[in-house]
């Protein structure tokens, strides 16, 4: 079953990850395409060709390197089934040499087949090379007129008599959209012309009506009613997941209306560029103001999201309210009529209104809303730049600290945005301000983004302790963050072909060492990897569980079998994957023999203890349960790794000892061949004891110790006569050394006792004590000097007699 699984699995992988090989794909038309890339080059290194006809150019360009690139993979089984059959045939002979004549032409034989197939290959990535190159080319030709048309210099604001441009330009506007929309109402807005479309209109409007102003407010009040029945742990995600209708439900509502207002009929040239502008900027008021009030509530549903005081969330709320308002006028203004607007200027989908809007007017447009969002961002990153992460939440610091980094550069942002317009550079300040406003949004969407996630995972887990700061919402949150990169690029006036040109890139992946490295390689390997991993791990758990409890080995040599049979499933794991993503193994080769010098160099010590950690398991000098001696150290070995032994002391402290350590340093092994071993307990008795009655005493209580083995008996040594005592030692050997310490301690109050009954003196010290002055006055008059002392006690007290 598992074995069918994994073919299933691998099936599947493979055809996802490469392309199909059940026909070979169509060899492109090279006779056509040359005279393509012959025009196409022409006109892309020709300054007057049009930007329009440049990016058509550039399409087309990339549907040839498109098929290009599928024409490489022809023949492919044709090809791989030759080189197999020419590696049968042996190593070609070396220069000078010669091998069988029926060899020789059967390799010459199949080496032409192998060319005539792998021709189509090669032309397929000459053509290829020519493409890409073009599509380089033309697209740097685009970025520098984006370029020149961004910092072109006009006409300054200051000047007065473009204000009066500024209000003829108006008046046109106006008159032009009164006009035609006078005009459309007398042609259309007939009785008979709308009896038909009267129904659609009204329910539309009707419905818009009602979802714009009653439904709004309904949705703005949802999260709070709906968090108040949940339960502690789900508000938080619940409410987030609910108050995404602010967004949707007036842009409903937006939608309906412009319907609406498109069946009556009665809108013009004049009017519907407006009347299409209406969606983005109602995404722009009202996500902006979802955005706001998540981000800065009057008062929070279950948690804070930024550390603020309650009167900087109330104005930041109204700055960003404020600069939606001022950013949907100028997507409208610039959709519709106004030139100069930025990176919209871009956008060859533009379908303005028929009036030559005129530059002096432009200018006023633009440095008037320009200065109305620049000043709004300043104050708004007055607040942002004041703020301080939570003393007791360490997770949310970072987040903190972007934020404030982000308010902090959006006043010289603001201040040079109303500068360069002034000057002149109109659509410089439009890339300044309006992008830097839509990055602010993006850094706060991804702020709640990250909560959300947190929240579900605390929903998932029933508010279980550390479940919102887990690892796993941090790495998807991460992952959001590397997602937001493109939207980033987008924002600052990367085009979609540019983000494709640049998916194109990573897709083709990188050469190192001479490794191709793309998405589907990596992916590959990753995928084939995880699976022999994951075999390796449920083999070395049936080993470890069922099959080698059953056998002889003790657990030091059962450990050592699950670990070596890691290793070896490791590295057959890592080889399968390998293959399977397409990397050579020979590049490999030359890669690792450049590491090795700077493993040599860099990890010589985490090498030596990885070696010695495999010595370990496979010679097995000490195991796991031993009592060794080490290091300084002395303990139980709890476990073996490569890199390292885990020992834990006799006062409970575990001890890390490396694996170098332990194979080049002496090492006492206490209990490794067998748990006994022998204990000395020296014992001093007074002057005057019988010795004779001694022995027998400490024989007889030694001999008593059921932890005292038989072969080898105890012995009763007399070592030696000191001044202080008659000095005896017992030599024992026990069946369990770790109990030596609770072998000792009974004999000892086991000779203390019998020593009392049998009247067998003890030695001890005395000592006399002087005071100043009461020295004696002569030789006559001092005392007698006590006996000197037969043996000392340690814990007796200094002055105990």
């Amino acid at each position: 079953m598992i074995r069918a699984f994994l073919a299933v699995l691998l099936t599947v992988l493979s055809l996802c990850l490469s392309p199909a090989r059940s026909q070979e794909p169509a060899l492109p038309d090279y006779d056509r395409w040359d005279r393509v890339a012959t025009q196409a080059e022409q006109l892309a290194a020709s300054p007057d060709t049009a930007t329009a006809q440049l990016e058509t150019i550039r399409a087309d360009i990339v549907d040839w390197r498109a098929r290009f690139q599928a024409a490489q993979g022809v023949n492919g089984e044709a090809i791989a089934r030759l080189e197999s059959q020419i590696a049968a045939l042996g190593p070609a002979p070396a220069e000078g040499a010669a091998e069988a004549e029926d060899v020789a032409a059967r390799r010459a034989d199949l080496q032409k087949q192998l060319s005539e197939l792998q021709a189509p290959r090669l032309a397929a990535v000459e053509a290829f090379s020519r493409a890409d190159a073009l599509v380089r080319q033309i697209d740097s030709s685009l970025g520098q007129r984006a370029a020149t048309q961004m910092v072109e210099q006009s006409t300054s604001p200051l000047i007065p008599g473009n204000w009066l441009i500024a209000a003829s330009e108006t008046t046109r506007l106006v008159g032009g959209i009164a006009e035609n929309t006078a005009q459309r109402i007398a042609e259309r807005a007939t009785w008979s012309e709308l009896r038909p479309r009267l129904p659609y209109v009204l329910g539309y409007l009707v419905t818009a009506i009602l979802l714009l102003t009653l439904g709004r407010q309904w949705v703005e009040t949802l999260p709070r009613r709906i968090s108040a029945r949940t339960s502690a742990y789900s508000r938080a995600a619940v409410s987030f997941a609910v108050s995404l209708l602010q967004i949707a439900l007036p842009m409903g509502g937006i939608y309906l209306l412009i319907n609406a207002l498109t069946a009556t009929g009665i809108f013009g040239p004049w009017t519907r560029p407006f009347l299409e502008a209406l969606p983005g900027a109602g995404v722009i008021l009202f996500g902006s103001s979802w955005l706001a009030r998540q981000l800065f509530p009057n008062q929070s549903i279950n948690y804070d999201t930024l550390n603020m005081g309650a009167h900087d969330r109330q104005r930041a709320r109204w700055l960003a309210h404020a600069v939606a308002v001022v950013f949907a006028v100028h997507y409208v203004a610039s959709r519709a009529f106004l030139p100069q607007s930025g990176l919209i200027e871009r956008s060859s989908s533009l379908q303005r209104i028929p009036l030559d809007f005129a530059e002096g007017a432009a200018v006023v447009y633009n440095f008037v809303l320009i200065v109305l969002a620049a000043a709004l961002l300043f104050k708004l990153g007055n607040i942002l730049r004041r703020l301080k992460p939570w003393a007791d939440k360490a997770s949310s610091a970072y987040r903190h600290r972007v934020l404030a980094f982000a308010g902090m550069l959006t006043r010289p942002i603001a201040i040079v945005a109303v500068g360069v317009t002034a000057a002149g550079f109109v659509n410089l300040g439009n890339v300044a301000v309006w992008p830097w406003a839509q990055t602010l949004a993006l850094l706060g969407l991804l702020v709640l983004l990250q909560d959300f996630i947190a929240d579900v995972f605390d929903m998932l887990k029933r508010g279980q302790e550390g479940a919102r700061e887990g690892l796993a919402p941090l790495l998807i949150g991460f992952a959001l963050i590397l997602l937001s990169v493109p939207i980033f690029m987008l924002i600052w006036g990367a085009s979609i072909n540019e983000l494709a040109e640049y998916w194109v890139r990573f897709r083709q992946g990188v050469t190192l060492g001479g490794v191709r490295l793309s998405p589907g390689a990596v992916l590959t390997f990753v995928v084939v990897f995880a699976i022999g991993y994951s075999i390796t791990r449920g083999v070395q758990g049936a080993m470890r569980n069922s099959v080698l409890p059953k056998t002889k080995l003790d657990a030091g040599g059962q450990n050592a079998v699950v670990s070596g049979i890691g290793y070896v499933g490791i590295v057959l794991a890592a080889m399968m994957a390998i293959s399977s993503a397409g990397i050579s193994l020979s590049s490999l080769a030359i890669v690792a023999g450049a590491l090795s010098v700077g493993i040599g160099f860099g990890l010589q010590n985490i090498v030596s203890n990885f070696v010695s950690g495999i010595i370990l398991l496979i010679e097995r000098p000490i195991g796991v349960g031993d009592w060794i001696s080490a290091g300084g150290q002395q303990g139980i070995v709890k476990r073996i790794s490569v890199r390292s032994t885990q020992v834990e002391t006799f006062d409970k402290q575990q001890v890390i000892v490396p694996n170098s350590d332990l194979i080049s340093q002496p090492v006492t092994n206490w209990t490794r061949q067998s748990k006994s071993g022998r204990i000395i307990i020296p014992i001093g008795v007074s002057y005057g004891s019988d010795t004779r009655k001694v022995h027998r005493i400490l024989k007889e209580i030694i001999e008593d110790q059921p932890l005292v083995t038989i072969d080898p008996a105890p012995s009763v040594l007399f070592r030696g006569i000191t001044v202080d005592s008659l000095n005896f030692e017992i030599r024992a050997v026990i069946s369990d050394i770790g109990s030596g310490l609770g072998v000792t301690s009974e004999v000892y109050h086991q000779i203390v006792e019998r020593f009392l009954r049998e009247g067998i003196g003890m030695p001890f010290t005395t000592r006399d004590v002087w005071k100043d002055g009461d020295l004696p006055q002569s030789d006559d008059e001092q005392e007698t000097p006590p006996t000197p002392a037969r043996a000392a006690q340690p814990d007796l007290p200094d002055d105990g007699k």
